[in-house]
């Protein structure tokens, strides 16, 4: 088999990839062991353009939520599917500390923070003492749906290996590389936590960590929302299905899910939901979250046949799109990175 792009991984950053190199018309194979407990599988799909205490804006918000809403949309409409919801992100504060910090930065004009003109809009529903603020816009981008139909999608086009990537059979050269009997001219590597471990890329600062997340029934609670407090609740595409997380865990073997987590959280929806609910399922991944917090695009230093699209983390929902399509241009058009986000950065320590 001879293609020109072969893709590792058909996580958010391989679909993504795949979707802008075929928009543009280039052949490409995607090799994928299916993972139902990948990270992206695992994700609730949030865009949120705010972080941190403070409320601050995300890196490149104004530019990436845009995109996102555009090529989420698009990529439904091809699939057949609802790629994206926006939401209002209703932000209980657990403190008085946490509803003063908030009113501060909405006094300072922040983005896309504001208070509700009824403070007591959501007590049928939750119990709170401090108030809430609200966060706008917010989306969800259905990858519970997504990615399945674009892994279906590549199916029916012979695009899609299912089966585990083994680098001890790759085989780079100065044309391209050859993989079994793939010939392809770029090999990307696309494949999350793996990369810690790859021969070419595993040098570049991960950071990973370990998230849980529950999935329960809520019947009648309004899905417009994303509800925060000490965790989230996010509607999912199916009706009354929510994703409730996640937690941050630093210390990776074993990768098991954890009594703990689940206790805590239904702990916390027992004293702040008023509704009924229902524990279905509890799943652990590990995420390819980085030191910098800044994505790894680009094409290695000394190997320049071999390309990253990864490193993504906890906003990869977000970024994935956006840096995909940068990625494709530049392997396809020698179009510029985001120096931000270029694997220039590392050069010094990928050539070693």
């Amino acid at each position: 088999m001879t293609t020109e792009f072969l893709i590792i991984g058909q996580g958010l950053c391989g679909s993504w990839l795949s979707y802008w190199l075929k928009e543009m018309g280039r052949p490409v194979h995607v090799i994928d062991k299916y993972n139902e407990l990948s990270p992206s599988r695992l994700a609730a799909g949030i865009i949120n353009p705010v972080t941190g205490r403070r409320h601050v804006s995300t890196w490149k918000a104004d530019i990436l939520l845009p995109f996102a809403l555009e090529h989420y949309q698009a990529m439904g409409t091809m699939l057949g599917t609802k790629g994206i919801s926006e939401k209002i992100l209703i932000d209980f504060f657990p403190s008085p500390q946490m509803r003063l910090s908030f009113l501060k930065r909405v006094e300072e004009n922040g983005e896309y923070v504001g208070l509700p003109s009824d403070e007591n809009e959501f007590r049928q529903d939750f119990n709170y003492d401090f108030g809430f603020g609200k966060i706008v816009p917010t989306y969800t981008a259905h990858l519970e749906e997504l990615l399945p139909a674009w892994r279906s999608h590549l199916l029916s086009a012979g695009e899609l290996s299912v089966t585990e990537f083994d680098r001890a059979a790759l085989q780079i050269n100065a044309s391209g590389i050859q993989y079994k009997d793939i010939k392809a001219s770029f090999i990307i590597f696309c494949d999350g936590p793996a990369g810690v471990d790859d021969n070419w890329f595993g040098k570049l600062p991960y950071a990973l960590n370990k998230g849980e997340i529950l999935l329960a029934r809520i019947p009648g609670l309004n899905a417009d929302h994303i509800y925060k407090r000490s965790i989230s609740l996010v509607p999912l595409g199916e009706k009354d299905l929510w994703w409730i997380g996640s937690n941050y865990g630093w210390e990776l073997e074993p990768v098991v899910i954890t009594d703990t987590f689940r206790k805590q959280s239904e702990s916390v929806m027992k004293n702040w939901l008023k509704r009924p609910f229902k524990i279905i399922d509890h799943k652990i991944s590990l995420r390819p979250a980085n030191i910098e917090r800044r994505p790894f695009v680009g094409t290695h230093p000394l190997y320049p046949v071999l390309a990253i699209l990864n490193g993504m983390g906890s906003k990869g929902t977000s970024l994935a799109p956006y840096y995909a399509k940068q990625l494709a241009e530049h392997l396809v058009l020698g179009k510029a990175i985001d120096p931000e986000a270029s694997l220039d950065r590392f050069r010094q320590i990928l050539s070693r």
